[in-house]
C-alpha cells in the first residue's frame, strides 16, 4: 500500500501528520499520483478551510480517502454518506493509523486522550513539538473547542524524550505548539515556563520558538526566559481586537489596559511582538473601529496575522447579524497591516548594529534564507546549507511585507 498524507491547517496538524508518517514509514509517498490511499488531516477553523477540503477531496476521487482532523467532526458524516471518503477517524486514532488503513466507516471516539508517541525522524530543519491539546476558552467565533475537546497537557517526559531523539538526528530548533499551548501544565501541576526551562538545558538545543499565547498566560518566568539566548526573542500574543466593547462581544478574556501594559513592558526589553486580529466581526461599528484603531496604534507590534471575519457554522458569532461589509473589513485590515509594517521596519533599524543568529531554512539560487531571533526573515547572499546556523552583522534593512 502506498499512502500520501495531505495536511491542512495548524502546526498541531503538521505535528500529527509527521507522527503518522513516522508510524507508516516506507508506505508513505511524496505525492498523490503515486498513492492508492490518501489520508487527509483536515482543518475546520473556517468555512473557507472546509471549502478547500471539499475541493481537494473532489479532485482525488480516483483514490481511496481516509478523513481525519477537525473536519472529521463537522463534515465527516456527510462526506462519508456522499461516498466521497471511505473512512472517517477522530483525532485519537491518528496514533494508531496503521491499524485503520483498511477501515471503512466512521470512528470518532472521544477527547479523553493525550498524545503518547514521539517523533523520531523528520525531513525539515526545525521540528514542531506538540505539547498540549484542546482548549477551555469559549470565544464566540471559534469552533475549535468543539472539535478538539478540553485542554490537556502531554506528559513532560514524552516531550523531553522527543526533543532528545530529534536532537540526536541533528535538529536544533524546536517550535512548541498546541491548540492553547499557554495552558500547558495546568492539569499536571507544571507550567509552560518550567517546560521551556527544561528543554533549554538539553545540550544541542539552539533555539526554542513558541506558538500563540494568550495574554493571561505570560508569566514573569516566561518573560525572564526570553533573555536566556535560547528562547526566541519574539512572542506571539493573541489579542484578536483592541476595543473592550468588541472583546466582550467576542467573549474574549483579555482587555486593552492590562494587555497594553504587558506589551509595553516586553517592548522595553527589546522583544519582538506578534498578534492576531479579527476585523469585520459583527458589532464592529465605525465607532468601535475608531476606538480600536486608536488603541492599536499604541501597541508596539512588529508582526501581525490579520483575519477578515467570516461566520463559522456552529459558533455564536455566526448567529449574529453580519453588519460589516467585506470591502470595509478589507480596508481596515490594510490599515492595521501598514501600521505593523512600519513598526517592524523601525524595530529592525533599531537593532541594526546587533549581531543576529540566523537559522537557514531555504536555498534559492545563490542566496540562503532564514529567520533571526526576532522572527524576521533574512537573505544571505551566499549558498549555505539548510539547517546551518550563521551569525550575521553589517546587514541592510529593507522594507518588506510583514506577516506571521
Amino acid at each position: 500500500m502506498r499512502v500520501f498524507i495531505k495536511t491542512f491547517g495548524c502546526r498541531s496538524n503538521i505535528f500529527d501528520s509527521e507522527i503518522m508518517k513516522n508510524i507508516l514509514k516506507d508506505k508513505v509517498v511524496n505525492n498523490e499520483k503515486d498513492a492508492n490511499l490518501i489520508i487527509v488531516n483536515s482543518c475546520a477553523v473556517t468555512n473557507f478551510a472546509e471549502r478547500d477540503l471539499r475541493n481537494y477531496i473532489n479532485k482525488h476521487q480516483d483514490k481511496r480517502i481516509i478523513l481525519t482532523g477537525c473536519s472529521a467532526y463537522t463534515q465527516g458524516k456527510k462526506l462519508f454518506e456522499e461516498k466521497k471518503v471511505q473512512a472517517v477517524l477522530g483525532h485519537k486514532y491518528k496514533e494508531e493509523i496503521d491499524k485503520f488503513l483498511d477501515f471503512r466507516g466512521i470512528k470518532l471516539g472521544d477527547f479523553n486522550f493525550k498524545n503518547s508517541k514521539i517523533l523520531k525522524s523528520i525531513s525539515t530543519t526545525k521540528a514542531f513539538i506538540k505539547i498540549q491539546e484542546g482548549c477551555d476558552f469559549e470565544c464566540a467565533y471559534c469552533i475549535i473547542p468543539k472539535v478538539r475537546g478540553y485542554s490537556r497537557s502531554i506528559d513532560e517526559k514524552i516531550i523531553l524524550d522527543e526533543v532528545r531523539a530529534l536532537r540526536d538526528i541533528g535538529i536544533s530548533e524546536f517550535v512548541l505548539t498546541g491548540i492553547n499551548m499557554g495552558s500547558y501544565g495546568k492539569d499536571t501541576g507544571s507550567s509552560l515556563s518550567e517546560l521551556i526551562e527544561k528543554i533549554s538545558k538539553i545540550r544541542g538545543v539552539k533555539r526554542i520558538r513558541l506558538g500563540s499565547l494568550e495574554p493571561s498566560q505570560i508569566d514573569k518566568r516566561l518573560i525572564e526566559l526570553t533573555q536566556n539566548g535560547i528562547l526566541e526573542r519574539h512572542l506571539h500574543i493573541a489579542l484578536q481586537h483592541t476595543s473592550d466593547r468588541m472583546l466582550r462581544i467576542m467573549k474574549r478574556r483579555n482587555r486593552v489596559k492590562p494587555t497594553l501594559k504587558l506589551f509595553e513592558r516586553l517592548a522595553d526589553m527589546n522583544i519582538a511582538l506578534g498578534s492576531d486580529f479579527i476585523v469585520g466581526h459583527p458589532g464592529e461599528s465605525e465607532e468601535v473601529w475608531e476606538e480600536a484603531l486608536e488603541n492599536f496604534k499604541k501597541y508596539p507590534l512588529t508582526h501581525i496575522h490579520i483575519f477578515r471575519f467570516s461566520p463559522r457554522d456552529g459558533t455564536l458569532s455566526a448567529t449574529m447579524r453580519q453588519d460589516v461589509r467585506g470591502d470595509i473589513a478589507k480596508k481596515r485590515a490594510k490599515i492595521l497591516s501598514d501600521i505593523v509594517k512600519k513598526n517592524n521596519y523601525n524595530f529592525r533599524l533599531k537593532n541594526k548594529d546587533k549581531e543576529l543568529l540566523v537559522h537557514i531554512e531555504e536555498i534559492k539560487g545563490e542566496s540562503s534564507f532564514g529567520y533571526d531571533e526576532f522572527y524576521n526573515k533574512m537573505e544571505i547572499k551566499k549558498r549555505l546549507s539548510k539547517g546551518e546556523w550563521v551569525r550575521v552583522k553589517n546587514y541592510q534593512v529593507k522594507e518588506i511585507n510583514v506577516k506571521e
